[in-house]
């Protein structure tokens, strides 16, 4: 459903890769931003559904990564309102398939740890709430995408 959205905007990520965004995205940014009543809220909204959709591309990139090392190309990352994937242009032997899969949720754990490590040390406020919240985000991320279901990557082992 939301993996098939229409493409509104695309660019040139790192490694030179495609990154679509779809149509769908446009429903996440609406609810996040309908909650907010004062521009404060709107600010702070609009930072955790940055923090998230970011968060999404770099663990993309990890798979996207992990794809490239291993010599096979990437057609593109696609971002959707319900998460994204990294497609390829051709498959992968179930070795290379394993640190594929396991690219997206080492890059949430590795942003977990080091925001983890340095949001105590930051001065209190927006910036220290902000890479908190990173912090949490990418936790629930890799833990969420271990769940053993398809299409999230604890479904691909």
């Amino acid at each position: 459903m939301f993996g098939s959205s229409k493409v509104i905007f695309e660019f040139r990520g790192f490694f030179g890769v495609p990154v679509h965004i779809g149509s769908s995205i446009l429903l996440l940014v609406l609810l996040f931003l309908s909650f907010g009543t004062s521009a404060a809220q709107l600010l702070y909204n609009a930072i955790f559904l940055g923090l998230i959709i970011g968060s999404i591309y770099l663990h993309g990139l990890g798979h996207a990564c992990a794809t490239l090392i291993q010599g096979i190309p990437v057609r593109r990352i696609m971002i959707y309102g319900g998460g994204g994937f990294c497609e390829r242009t051709r498959s992968a032997t179930p070795r290379q398939e394993e640190l594929i899969v396991a690219m997206g949720p080492i890059v949430n754990l590795t942003i977990w740890a080091v925001a983890s490590l340095i949001w105590p040390y930051m001065p209190e406020g927006l910036l220290m709430w902000a890479v908190n919240l990173l912090a949490w985000i990418n936790l629930f991320l890799a833990i969420f995408n271990m769940i053993p279901v398809q299409p999230l990557d604890g479904g691909k082992w």
